[in-house]
């Protein structure tokens, strides 16, 4: 079976549930109870985009979220934020390193955490956009959205790591 790509308007998109959505293609047909996932989670954010049912099965891929109406891209978004609630670093409050393994302690959007990173080269990656993406022994993710835009003190501690 093809794929099925979705741009422009193409289809409509409503909020079913919080990761769920209905899809309504041009020609009438409806799509009930839609995952949308990110094929390319940390390099393609608004870009192909599939559409998965209960069963894990894809009915469609959206190439650019972009493209959608205002208001089915607000739906799409709204599922992807709430699917891959990532907790933002805002800034590093304080950094040891014992036997290899860095602690952070950070404030993030959603409070204080401690953080432990095994290792650093495969879990802090700086990507080319300002990016950083961080993951703890327990495997949790965090971002700092531009580490350009930290606090003095906190580029200091990061300066260390990146």
């Amino acid at each position: 079976m093809a794929r099925f790509y979705v741009d422009g308007n193409s289809a409509r998109f409503t909020r079913k549930d919080i990761c769920l959505v209905d899809m309504e293609l041009f020609g009438g047909e409806i799509v009930e109870d839609l995952e949308p996932r990110r094929l390319f989670p940390v390099s393609g954010r608004m870009k192909y985009i599939t559409l998965l049912d209960s069963e894990g099965k894809e009915h469609a891929i959206i190439r650019d979220v972009e493209t959608l109406s205002p208001e089915s891209k607000e739906v799409i978004l709204e599922c992807l934020r709430e699917y891959y609630l990532i907790p933002k670093i805002t800034g590093l409050l304080e950094r040891t390193e014992k036997f290899g393994v860095l602690k952070w302690t950070v404030q993030t959007d959603r409070g204080v955490q401690q953080l432990r990173i095994r290792n650093r080269n495969s879990d802090i990656k700086q990507l080319y956009d300002g990016r950083i993406l961080v993951r703890d022994s327990n495997d949790n993710r965090y971002e700092i959205i531009d580490y350009r835009k930290l606090d003095k003190n906190s580029l200091k501690l990061l300066s260390a790591d990146i």
